[in-house]
């Protein structure tokens, strides 16, 4: 037999050493440091210990057990941010692992950040070394609770597992999945973040649709004041009115073009602002 890293065993202490333990399990060893032991041990006994790899590709213990292993999944706490390689997640031993650039987004402007949370699990790569594998839809779809149509209108917050430009996915803290399409948010959330959202639809099949975006009556004068700022960088006038694209609309102010009517209607009973020209000005 060969231990199988990434999993927990139960071994056998046989003998004392000066760096620690060395185990054994049907004749295969592996060597548990000092600093791995949550107690003294005496040969003979039986502990149950996670199994890896060190830097030198030694087989090695530790009796910190991790909720994270082969085949069984967890939520790690993103610890750091390689540029071109990925992000490392600790699971809970000394050893944090990595998940790769291949299973995160494309962008690296929307990878995990140091804080964030990632449901894993532990997995290997073609030369047998462990790495943490995010959570699929299939996954989630198979441990997500069912939301009831209650959470109508109310907040919820959670992480995020899936994101790209045409939405994103999170896990609520309650187990809900929700979805937020790209046009109910203003930028995109990074891989792992932590959001805050509002129910928008509870629909028939448990899951949530969320929005990032404020009431209207509460975003009308965030709206505006985007406007403003806007026509105060750009010399007093722009390119835009209530009659505008509503895609250019979105890529230039992230909002849709009814909130924009809006902003603009009231930015003009003000008489802070006017349309001529197919342009808006600044008065």
């Amino acid at each position: 037999m060969v231990l199988a890293i990434g999993t927990i065993e139960t071994m056998q202490v046989d003998r004392l050493i000066e760096n620690g333990y060395v185990l054994q399990k049907d004749l295969d060893e592996a060597l548990l440091h000092h600093n791995e032991a949550t107690k003294p041990l005496e040969t003979g006994e039986e502990v149950e210990v996670f199994l890896y790899h060190d830097k030198k590709g030694n087989i090695t213990a530790t009796m910190s057990l991790p909720e994270i292993s082969i085949d069984q999944y967890g939520w790690g706490e993103v610890v750091e941010s390689k540029q071109n390689l990925g992000v490392f997640v600790s699971i809970g031993t000394t050893k944090d692992f990595l998940v790769s650039k291949d299973d995160l987004p494309l962008f690296e402007d929307v990878w995990p950040q140091a804080g964030d949370q990632l449901y894993v699990t532990l997995g290997k790569d073609r030369k047998g070394r462990l790495l943490a594998l995010p959570a699929t839809e299939g996954v989630i779809n198979g441990i997500r609770e069912w939301a009831a149509e209650e959470y109508l209108n109310k907040q919820v917050t959670g992480h995020v597992y899936r994101t790209s430009r045409e939405g994103t996915a999170i896990i609520t803290d309650e187990g809900y999945r929700g979805f937020i399409h790209h046009s109910e948010r203003k930028t995109e959330p990074r891989l792992g973040e932590k959001i805050q959202g509002r129910v928008i639809d509870v629909k028939i099949d448990g899951t949530l649709n969320v929005t990032l975006r404020p009431l209207k009556q509460d975003s009308l004068d965030e709206d505006a004041a985007i406007i403003l700022n806007h026509l105060q960088e750009h010399g007093g006038v722009i390119p835009f009115t209530d009659k505008s694209d509503p895609e250019d609309i979105r890529a230039t102010f992230q909002m849709s073009k009814a909130a924009f009517k809006r902003a603009l209607g009231r930015l003009m009973k003000q008489k802070l602002i006017e349309q001529r020209d197919d342009s808006t000005w600044l008065l």
